[in-house]
């Protein structure tokens, strides 16, 4: 019977080659009903972006500098081009892509599967979560890929990854949903939460859908884990509920993703570290640092305890909670389990944007000045949330350099501690030391876990 079952399947394929499978034997038969199903919606993309290049690579070497002086060429734009993929969400013409291959781009060209071509603008960009909506407007409705609940994937599924690999053209390879909640390991781009697959992933598939047996979208392909370039069966992908919340904001006109601030730091709680605090199990989040202003100490939470769940979900790692909060988005309230001493308690965390106060002062120094055009801000919630700062972090924040600063060996995100033993809270403070009227400056510096002293004369 199970060998006339699949005879049966095999006389019958060609009648329903344009339906979704519908039993094991139609999916073990081909993937064609899908990918006709959704090969439509996916489109190659290519940006162009405007890169200031210095004329020679020498000018940038600290040795070949002194040589060069005031008198070197300038960097000079130059035109550099960005392939990728994309998915169309709406029959009028709303497409999501990674902000890798669209953002800050001059010109956005988006190839639909029918080879129709249409010029694309950025409606909303986010780089830490490497996501960007577009808009093209055509004049008749797109094809377009429905968004299926992440939360339902499950590890096993069969799952085709559709993109424009190389600039080859529009591809489709297949595997399966090989894990959830990934980090992206070392070769992903920032630390989201991702859907792990083996589908072969490659360049130029960036942006392009991931996609179930029945032709919904479950992640946005985003980046491999790789030590070769090529694919090793060890892919990302954006989940669809995270593409689905930016879909959201920017309905209602946003341009940058508002994501909800937590306000803590903290780590996986693992087997070494439980056994160590007295713990009977691991998982979970231990709170090692809580912001005055966090809306988690504000809903009762201190250092040392351990956060469970986040909207009834388990999170075991800082992304994974960012992720839930995101999903949730602003202005909702997030219910909490968390353990303290061994009991589990509730309560709910306002889901805010991290508070842009105290006023950040921004200030660009004036030409006259030691470092003409190093702009400084002073560090409050927001601050540390766009920079990624770390949390307990105090003093101005260089925001961009300027080409004398960059010489004396500042950074941008460079934390500025002290000038001349006094200590920093505020960019005046910095303006007035690097007016030009003080000769000698002593500086002490954080970038990252280092503390470094500078020196300058003026």
């Amino acid at each position: 019977m199970r060998y006339l079952a699949l005879i049966l399947a095999l006389l019958a394929a060609p009648l329903n080659a344009q339906q979704t499978p519908q039993s094991a034997a139609e999916m073990q038969l081909s993937f064609v009903p899908v990918v006709k199903q959704a090969a439509p919606a996916v489109v190659n993309i290519y940006a162009k972006f405007m890169r200031e290049v210095q004329s020679t690579p020498l000018q940038s070497d600290p040795f070949f500098e002194r040589f060069f002086g005031d008198a070197s060429t300038p960097p000079k734009p130059r035109v550099q081009n960005s392939l990728g993929s994309g998915v169309i969400l709406s029959a009028d013409g709303i497409v999501v892509s990674n902000y890798h291959v669209v953002g800050m781009a001059t010109d956005i060209r988006v190839v639909l599967n029918d080879r129709r071509e249409f010029t694309a603008r950025v409606l909303l960009g986010d780089e830490q979560s490497d996501l960007a909506i577009l808009k093209i407007d055509a004049p008749d409705s797109l094809p377009f890929l429905e968004l299926r609940d992440s939360d339902s994937v499950e590890v096993g599924e069969l799952a085709l990854a559709i993109g424009n690999p190389f600039g080859v053209g529009q591809t489709v390879s297949s595997g399966i949903v090989s894990g959830l909640a990934r980090s992206g390991g070392s070769g992903g781009r920032g630390h989201g939460y991702f859907i792990q697959t083996d589908a072969p992933i490659n360049p130029g598939n960036s942006g392009g859908a991931l996609v179930d047996m029945a032709g919904q979208l479950i992640g946005v392909n985003t980046s491999i884990l790789t030590r070769s370039g090529g694919s090793n069966g060890i892919g990302f992908a954006i989940p669809a509920d995270l593409v689905a919340a930016f879909v959201g904001q920017s309905n209602e006109g946003q341009s940058g993703f508002g994501r909800p601030w937590a306000g803590i730091s903290g780590q996986p709680l693992d087997a070494d570290m439980a056994a160590t605090l007295g713990f009977d199990r691991s998982g979970g989040i231990i709170i090692s640092g809580l912001h005055p202003v966090s809306p988690f100490l504000d809903a009762g939470l201190a250092v040392g305890d351990v956060i469970q769940t986040v909207g009834g979900e388990t999170v075991n790692t800082p992304s994974e909670m960012i992720y839930r909060m995101s999903v949730a988005g602003l202005g909702a309230q997030a219910d909490i389990m968390f353990s303290r001493y061994g009991e589990e308690l509730q309560t709910k965390v306002a889901l805010i944007a991290a508070p842009d106060e105290p006023s950040r002062d921004q200030v660009s120094l004036p030409e006259q000045s030691l470092f003409p055009g190093l702009t400084l801000a002073r560090i409050n919630p927001a601050v540390l949330s766009e920079l990624n700062l770390p949390l307990e972090t105090e003093g101005v924040v260089v925001i961009e350099v300027g080409n004398f600063a960059v010489r004396a060996g500042l950074r941008a995100r460079d934390v500025l501690i002290s000038i001349n033993g006094e200590t920093l809270s505020h960019p005046e403070q910095v303006a007035q030391a690097l007016s030009g009227q003080v000769r000698k400056i002593e500086m002490t510096v954080q970038r990252g876990a280092q503390r470094i002293s500078m020196r300058f004369r003026g």
